[in-house]
């Protein structure tokens, strides 16, 4: 019972950062092309619309995500916050400043530009430091006989970390133009320069996605012991995203805006079951390198296993497991419901009565 309540956590946790990336992924997408794409006052205040209902629902799975972190593997939660302690709060620090700019550059006329940069900053910090951060634990950081991260922050922009901050970025790009071109009224402009983004940005995932498999099987790979036994699932998803990739190309040709969105989306899902299927059973993987990242050009020595944070040295006990269970039996419909209505509430594409309320 045990053992399972362990592997269950660990899909549960990689479920909630599968809907944080879908669901904030157009959030920031569209908050980083904001500057670029909006050239009218009204054209930012669509962009601000298109995100503003949703954000802050949106953001409650990546909290959760955390707080499940800590309820149900707790050392894996107190190395990865206290040894990637600046990037994360580079993270909420560009959050905060997104929340911030949503609400206020319509109340704040005086400051609009500023508030602007701010959306854009806000939205970018982010979309960079969660594909680094992916990056990272998927080949491996170095740990101690403690468990303690060893390595400093800017160890942590390797070059694998950052061509997966690059591939993270340009899957946000694509799902923000996605969701602005099913958001904008259909005779703008706004909507012309989304529709051109979604091909381009749809077009560089794939270029960014090879790039990243090459580096991963010529430098990382190598690296890996025994103890990834979910590795064959990867390439599963692998294939997911490829077809997934193939059918918003489709859509996208086709200038079907919804089927467009749904479509870019199984990009951040599959990558997703990439990362959890290389990982498992770990949670942070312990570097073949125990003093930090690999050299890439030098073959490393063996994986040390027995340093990585798993779901079974990591978790908590079974009956802290199996009472989380039954909350998120409980809570996680509720959520799920609660999005529904949202989604359904502020369904369609925004028009000019919309506004006149707000953002």
């Amino acid at each position: 019972m045990y053992a399972f309540l362990q592997v269950l956590w660990f899909l549960l946790i990689s479920i909630l950062l599968v809907g944080y990336f879908v669901l904030d992924g157009f959030d920031l997408g569209s908050g980083i092309l904001y500057l670029f794409i909006a050239k009218t006052d009204r054209e930012k205040s669509i962009v601000r619309h298109a995100v503003g209902p949703f954000w802050d629902g949106n953001e409650v799975w990546l909290l959760t995500g955390g707080g499940a972190l800590f309820a149900a593997f707790a050392p894996a939660y107190a190395t990865s916050f206290s040894g990637f302690y600046l990037a994360i709060m580079l993270v909420l620090f560009g959050l905060i400043l997104r929340a911030m700019a949503v609400e206020m550059s319509k109340l704040d006329e005086k400051w609009a530009t500023f508030w602007d940069k701010c959306f854009f900053i806000g939205s970018l910090l982010p979309a960079i430091l969660f594909g680094a951060a992916i990056g990272n634990i998927i080949q491996g950081v170095a740990l101690d006989a403690a468990g303690e991260y060893r390595g400093g922050f800017f160890s942590l922009l390797n070059p694998f970390a950052l061509l997966c901050a690059v591939m993270g970025l340009v899957s946000f790009l694509t799902q923000g133009a996605a969701w602005l071109s099913l958001k904008a009224p259909l005779d703008s402009e706004l909507y012309q320069r989304a529709v051109r983004l979604r091909s381009v940005f749809n077009l560089l995932e794939l270029v960014a996605f090879a790039c990243v498999s090459a580096f991963f099987f010529i430098f990382v790979m190598p690296q890996f012991g025994s103890d990834r036994v979910g590795l064959p699932m990867a390439y599963a998803f692998a294939v997911i995203l490829l077809a997934g990739w193939l059918a918003a190309r489709v859509f996208i040709n086709k200038q079907h805006d919804l089927l467009s969105f749904l479509t870019v989306n199984v990009i951040p899902i599959a990558l997703i079951g990439i990362t959890a299927a290389s990982l498992f059973p770990n949670l942070i993987p312990a570097a073949a390198n125990p003093q930090g990242v690999l050299t890439y050009f030098v073959v490393p020595g063996p994986a040390q296993p027995d340093l990585s944070l798993t779901i079974f040295n990591s978790a908590n006990s079974e009956l802290t497991l199996l009472v989380m269970t039954v909350i998120t039996c409980i809570g996680l419909p509720l959520v799920l419901a609660y999005h529904v209505v949202l989604y359904r509430t502020f369904r369609g594409r925004i028009t000019d009565d919309d506004l006149d309320h707000g953002y």
